[in-house]
């Protein structure tokens, strides 16, 4: 069992919601998941315009991912959430403190242009250390 520690250097802000660091000591297998987005059974976009939708959808792929490699979402050291919109940074927050706690693990938000389909708002990918 690792063990996970969040830490931030001393004179770096450590901000309430993410962690700006994650110590692993005593891990012994890494999940690199890839990019989850809500998409349907057939591969098409799912929610199309709706956003908290389509975030609740690409997390509960991400956690379906991490319990399938053996883990949970406490064993997630890393996530890097792209956005196309960073107006719905907003209403990220709650939906992500859904998943992860008040404080999550180490996380980088940016927005981009666009992703794999036109109708997607949002995409994550983590790391996982069990």
């Amino acid at each position: 069992m690792p063990k996970i520690e969040s830490y931030a250097a001393k004179g770096v802000y450590d901000p309430p919601i993410y962690s700006q660091g994650v110590k692993v000591t005593g891990g012994e297998t890494m999940l690199f998941i890839a990019g989850q987005v809500a998409y349907t059974a057939e591969g098409g976009a799912a929610h199309p315009g709706d956003f908290k939708a389509q975030a609740r959808a690409a997390l509960q792929a991400l956690k379906a991912q991490v319990e399938a490699g053996g883990g949970t979402m406490a064993n997630i050291v890393k996530v890097n959430t792209y956005m196309t919109d960073m107006r719905y940074r907003a209403d990220y927050g709650p939906i992500r403190e859904e998943f992860f706690g008040r404080k999550m693990p180490a996380h980088t938000l940016v927005a981009v242009t666009a992703l794999a389909l036109p109708e997607l708002l949002i995409e994550v990918e983590a790391i996982a250390v069990l």
